[in-house]
């Protein structure tokens, strides 16, 4: 499968919603069950990845081939060069820009770029920019991040548009797993209004309703993300996907 042909063609159709599950969260039987509801839900892919934990050789692979049985694409989300699976297919080779640490910045990235060649795995370059959201989350503590102020929303801009330069085809802003607030629909806009056509935006944390997902597709976003809520209340996520979708 080229997952990007995939998604672009998607797009053209309905914004997207995209699961994420945590291989260290539960074991691969679960995760293939919660993927199968994702896919029921109407989710469009999957997204394997976690902040924390053991989740790498044969558990995150015994993940990712459970989670395919559902029959949609399976995207890493790794947060280092050790957390990638020959099985899955693709994943979101990505750079943190707004950490103060090389190692997220392009250490890992140089590191996992020999696995991706020689798993043949498809890579989906993407900007990850996290905002901040009123707490600090386990993605933005172990990426040593400096969050974009949610008043500051020209700083997304920049980092957006640098994207854009580098030839990246994704921004990710992200407030977090556990956010306690999302990002704001005005720094979608702008980071929207930048970018143009020629890049997707993906935003997500703390997106918990339907009505907060609208606003995040009406701000501008191309694909919205949840993970605990796929975990917690299959119906939850039924609303959301269809406020997506509408």
């Amino acid at each position: 499968m080229e997952v990007l042909k995939y998604i672009l063609k998607r797009r053209k159709k309905s914004p997207l919603h995209f699961t994420l599950i945590d291989p260290d969260k539960q074991e691969p039987k679960r995760a293939s069950e919660l993927a199968q509801k994702a896919k029921e839900a109407g989710s469009d892919a999957v997204m394997v990845g976690g902040t924390w934990g053991d989740a790498y050789g044969e558990k995150l692979n015994g993940t990712v081939k459970g989670i395919k049985n559902a029959g949609l694409p399976v995207i890493l989300f790794p947060n280092s060069a050790q957390q990638l699976s020959p099985d899955a297919d693709a994943l979101f080779f990505m750079s943190l820009l707004n950490s103060r640490s090389p190692q997220y910045l392009i250490e890992e990235q140089m590191k996992g770029s020999l696995l991706v060649h020689k798993y043949g795995l498809e890579p989906l370059p993407m900007a990850y920019i996290i905002v901040e959201s009123g707490a600090t989350t386990g993605a933005a503590w172990a990426g040593d991040v400096k969050p974009i102020p949610r008043g500051k929303p020209e700083f997304a801009v920049g980092y957006a548009l640098a994207a854009k330069y580098f030839g990246m085809k994704f921004v990710y802003l992200e407030a977090g797993s556990g956010a306690k607030e999302t990002v704001p629909k005005e720094m979608i806009g702008v980071v929207r209004k930048a970018i143009g056509n020629d890049m997707l935006l993906i935003v997500g944390g703390g997106i918990r309703d339907g009505r907060t997902a609208r606003e995040k597709i009406a701000a501008g976003a191309d694909i919205i993300v949840t993970g605990t809520i796929a975990e917690e209340n299959s119906d939850k996520l039924k609303e959301i996907i269809g406020a997506i979708k509408e």
